[in-house]
């Protein structure tokens, strides 16, 4: 034993120097997420320095400049603050996904998640007056019920089979067909003023953000959050393989059910107020393993991090180069995720993981 003690310190250094480089990289990715929230409330139509900015959010929401307050308080700070927890909650989502299901190319939307709150939109969008809501709330509750309705209709295709990986991705792509074609049936027989409020909202925009909408995502997260953590040793344990985990002793079976229903849950609260927004899902799972690693308790908050970023950022891009008509952040993510798709594919073509 005496002599197996250096190995053992060297082995215990080794994983202190990798926590540490682990923690280095969460902060930093923490401190981009901090300047890019600043630049996107700095940007816009009107404008607006960062030293009022820093000035006005200091003086709070009724501070000396009522305009700049206005601007601030009212407008861009919910837009930005959902932008972030719609990406934290995504990019945590993708990377459960590809754990469970094994493919590096799933996200949230691999199973139809995004279609069936598309189609729930449409539907309130066309015939939410007859539903007894506020108008504001018409449309989010739709999108958020449908989605909880594709979740209930993948699994309940899938335990048919038992819940594998490749059952759960055939029922999510049958689940996603179908929505997409009673989304494409809805646009067909809509009119014209209703058709471009439908497609609007599938661009995917933070423009329709509000205080209310935030308060929402952020009681969702503060729910789920504790118990997609409390899992974050199983999903890495996931990561070897089903057999190799069950050999550990891991319910394999409940742990992926249990992890189904958690992204389902957070998707359909990130989707149903800012609409369709693809790639983050995929990208920042990706991202955050090449950053941490596949240690779950470091990946999901590196992947919550990473999706934050990523929308934020394309919000301030929408800003930059559309001041006068923002850019839905959707378009944005779309068109900078095909590369990154490309690449990934490439990356799994060579043998990567």
């Amino acid at each position: 034993m005496t002599a197996d003690a250096p190995a053992i310190e060297k082995l215990r250094g080794g994983y202190r120097r990798a926590t540490l480089l682990r923690l280095a990289a969460l902060a930093g990715a923490f401190a981009s997420l901090l300047a890019f929230m600043i630049i996107d409330l700095a940007t816009g139509p009107s404008g607006m320095p960062v030293s009022t900015v820093w000035a006005t959010l200091l003086g709070g929401p009724h501070g000396s400049d009522a305009m700049a307050a206005t601007i601030l308080w009212q407008l861009r700070m919910p837009q930005t603050l959902m932008g972030a927890l719609v990406g934290a909650s995504l990019g945590t989502c993708g990377l459960q996904m590809q754990t469970i299901l094994s493919n590096p190319l799933a996200s949230p939307f691999t199973l139809g998640f995004s279609a069936a709150a598309g189609f729930g939109a449409a539907l309130a969008i066309m015939f939410g007056g007859l539903l007894p809501l506020p108008d504001l709330l018409v449309v989010p509750v739709s999108a958020f019920l449908m989605t909880l309705v594709a979740c209930a209709l993948v699994y309940s295709i899938a335990s048919l089979r038992g819940a594998t990986p490749e059952i759960l991705v055939l029922a999510g792509i049958a689940v996603l067909f179908f929505f997409q074609s009673m989304q494409s049936l809805l646009q067909f027989l809509a009119s014209p003023e209703v058709l471009q409020q439908i497609v609007f909202w599938l661009f995917g925009s933070l423009l329709k953000a509000t205080w209310l909408s935030v308060a929402v995502l952020s009681v969702v997260l503060a729910l789920v959050l504790p118990f997609v953590l409390r899992d974050s040793w199983k999903l890495t344990v996931l990561r070897l393989g089903d057999a190799n985990a069950a050999s550990l002793g891991l319910s394999v079976e409940s742990l992926r059910t249990k992890t189904f229903l958690l992204v389902a849950l957070m998707t359909a609260a990130a989707v149903s107020f800012v609409g369709t927004i693809g790639f983050i899902g995929l990208i920042a799972p990706h991202a955050a393993r090449a950053a941490v690693g596949e240690d779950h308790r470091f990946a999901l908050p590196m992947a919550a991090l990473a999706g934050a970023t990523m929308l934020v950022a394309a919000s301030v891009f929408g800003k930059l180069i559309s001041p006068g008509a923002v850019i839905p952040v959707g378009i944005i993510t779309a068109v900078a995720g095909v590369p990154v798709l490309f690449a990934v594919i490439a990356r799994r073509g060579r043998g990567g993981v």
